[in-house]
């Protein structure tokens, strides 16, 4: 019998937050994370748990559009330590709140942003998400670096997963660069949600699928783990060597000392 999602998740709470980070001197996160789960009212889930960051502590945290198009972030740590330190431009509130998950089964689990969110989700294989695990899982480390491989890799998975669209590397709302590294895949069977209250129907496409920047929400249930997601452009500069070409060239160009 495979790994199911409870054994990956709980692996990555337990493990030492430093094993589960990619090497890398830019700022990484890694963990799990429901990418995106539409329903029938117009309302759109998603959930990240990252319990390894390089930036603070582990966060979790939950995403919620409105019917209106409206995004509402809740999460665990400060803004500066969650997602909003890279996708705040696009939310219209963001939130310090409790998020709590529930595994009921290896299968199944639960999510809750008190008197906002209580969220059931059902996990399931498929040969699609199979196939997809199966070649993350055998890709050299390398290519999980290649900008250009890893979209012509959502460019297949997208339609191959019926997702829609999917972008695996581009640029997040708050202008960093991103990549993503997700090397197990499930489907998400079933579920449903309340949110402030109200019923949010059944999980089903939007109208039109959303984007937040380069990052396209998926139009189906997913749910990924053994993720890590990096942020490249947030890697330190090398700093110019004096009387470099580099540093020369600078000093030469038509805007140099023309601010002073």
């Amino acid at each position: 019998m495979g790994t199911t999602p409870q054994q990956s998740a709980t692996l990555s709470e337990l493990a030492d937050p430093a094993q589960l980070l990619p090497t890398g001197n830019c700022e990484r996160f890694a963990g799990y994370a429901l990418m995106g789960m539409p329903f029938s009212s117009g309302h759109y889930l998603a959930l990240r748990r990252f319990p390894a960051s390089s930036v603070g502590p582990g966060y979790r945290a939950v995403w919620l559009r409105h019917p209106d198009g409206r995004w509402t972030f809740h999460a665990d740590q400060p803004a500066e330590h969650s997602c909003a330190r890279y996708f705040g431009a696009a939310f219209s509130e963001v939130h310090r709140s409790a998020v709590s998950i529930r595994w009921s089964d290896p299968w199944r689990f639960e999510v809750e942003v008190p008197g906002v969110v209580q969220w059931e989700v059902e996990l399931a294989a498929t040969s699609t998400t199979g196939a997809a695990t199966a070649m993350a899982r055998r890709m050299p480390a390398a290519l999980w670096r290649s900008d250009s491989l890893l979209n012509a890799m959502g460019a297949a998975m997208g339609p191959m997963l019926r997702t829609g669209r999917m972008a695996m590397a581009g640029a997040v709302p708050n202008g960093q660069s991103f990549r993503a590294r997700p090397l197990r895949v499930w489907a998400v069977k079933g579920g449903r949600a309340m949110v402030n209250g109200e019923d949010a129907g059944t999980p089903q496409p939007l109208p039109r699928q959303e984007r937040l920047a380069d990052f396209w929400l998926p139009q189906r249930g997913l749910f990924l783990a053994d993720l890590a997601i990096s942020f490249p452009s947030t890697a330190p500069q090398p700093a110019l060597l004096p009387g470099s070409r580099h540093e020369s060239a600078a000093e030469g160009s038509p805007l140099a000392g023309g601010l002073s």
